[in-house]
C-alpha cells in the first residue's frame, strides 16, 4: 500500500506561481513512476507530468516550459513547481503513483488562477 498526501494548493493571479507537493508514504520502493494529473470542471482528466524512479521527466504540451516536476527522493516527495500560471490551469490537482500491478491516487488539491 501507498499513500499520497497532497498540499500547495490555492488561489492565485494570472501569471503568478505555485508549487505542489506530494508525499508518499507506505510501501514507497513499490513506486517506479508518480507524477500529476489535474481535471478542470466539466472537462475529462489530463496528465499533466510525470517523473520516473531515474528522474526521467515528461510533460503535457500545454505546461511546457512552464511546470517542473521534481523529486526529493530522502523526504519521500514529488514537487510541480508551476510558473506563468493561466486561469485554464485551474483545475483539482491529483498526485499519482505507479507500482507494479496498482496505481494509487491522492485526494487532490484545487488551484485557481483567477484574478
Amino acid at each position: 500500500q501507498v499513500q499520497l498526501v497532497e498540499s500547495g494548493g490555492g488561489l492565485v493571479q494570472p501569471g503568478g506561481s505555485l508549487r505542489l507537493s506530494c508525499a508518499a508514504s507506505g510501501n514507497i520502493f513499490s513506486i517506479n513512476l508518480m507524477g500529476w494529473f489535474r481535471q478542470a470542471p466539466g472537462r475529462q482528466r489530463e496528465v499533466v507530468a510525470h517523473i520516473t524512479d531515474t528522474g526521467i521527466t515528461d510533460y503535457a504540451d500545454s505546461v511546457k516550459g512552464r511546470f517542473t516536476i521534481s523529486r526529493n527522493n530522502a523526504k519521500n516527495t514529488v514537487y510541480l513547481q508551476m510558473l506563468s500560471l493561466k486561469p485554464e490551469d485551474t483545475a483539482v490537482y491529483s498526485c499519482h503513483a505507479t507500482t507494479p500491478g496498482r496505481n494509487y491516487w491522492g485526494q487532490g488539491t484545487q488551484v485557481t488562477v483567477s484574478s
